[in-house]
């Protein structure tokens, strides 16, 4: 708590520091003659959140960022550092140049990791405050090689599983063609399959996991959109035999009626 707590008055300093360039930066955000949202942000859905802002400054300013990036770095060890990471630097990764092989793994580790725990966080309130997040990631990342290169193989692979978990819940289940088809090269594909055999594990690993069942029952209303993907006969099986385990009252899975009436639909 007390790490927590140093960290919110030092970012908070660090911030109040450059809120002069951040009020520059709301003016492109925001068009205060006509007082109203400029067109460059028709593509935010939801309200406009801090840190949407931020991680366009600091791709805008770099420089301004650096303090704050090293406060995130002396709490490397702590729980919440990916989190903020991932909020503030998540744009900034891909849009400004890193030469440090070393660093560039460690901050791409941070991003998926913390990535990760935003998008539980949305899945386990059932909101979907960190849509932007996802959708920066897909759009401008996993659909573009020419940033996704710019991280190491390894976390390229993680972003591809991490994408195919929550791909469903942001409701981006058109653009499954076209993100299949950029999936990085996996060592263990001839064990695991084709990138449609891994999305559906992955997707698969992420059912068995859903307790909200208002968000369970998004993704099986959205699984739908697998008719006609091309499978291994034991990844299709999987995937099957977990939506099988949605259609029986009791365990393991102790559906409720809802869910258990949209997974006998599903199959």
């Amino acid at each position: 708590m007390g790490n927590t707590c140093l960290f919110s008055f030092l970012f908070a300093k660090q911030i109040t520091k450059c809120r002069f360039s951040l009020f520059t930066m709301a003016d492109v955000i925001f068009n205060k003659e006509e007082d109203v949202i400029s067109p460059e942000n028709d593509v935010i859905d939801g309200p406009l959140c801090f840190y949407d802002v931020l991680a366009d400054y600091f791709v805008h300013v770099p420089e301004s960022g650096k303090p704050v990036l090293d406060l995130i770095v002396q709490l490397w060890s702590q729980s919440f550092a990916s989190h903020i990471f991932s909020l503030l630097f998540h744009k900034w990764m891909f849009e400004v140049h890193l030469d440090n092989p070393e660093v560039l793994l460690r901050y791409s580790s941070a991003l998926v990791q913390g990535a990760t725990n935003v998008f539980w966080i949305d899945i386990q309130t059932n909101t979907k405050r960190f849509r932007s997040i996802f959708r920066y990631l897909l759009d401008d990342v996993a659909l573009h090689h020419s940033r996704l290169n710019k991280i190491p193989l390894q976390a390229q692979r993680d972003m591809y599983l991490l994408l195919s978990r929550f791909i469903l819940f942001y409701n981006s289940a058109g653009k499954i063609d076209s993100f299949l088809k950029q999936c990085p090269v996996f060592q263990t594909a001839f064990l695991v399959g084709s990138p449609a055999d891994i999305f559906v594990n992955e997707l698969t690993d992420q059912l068995q996991k859903l307790k909200v069942e208002p968000v369970l029952l998004h993704y099986l209303s959205e699984v739908k959109v697998l008719q006609g993907i091309e499978l291994r006969m034991t990844t299709s099986t999987r995937l099957k035999t977990c939506l099988y385990g949605f259609t029986s009252p009791g365990g393991p899975m102790y559906p409720t009626r809802a869910v258990r009436h949209a997974a006998n639909w599903v199959k």
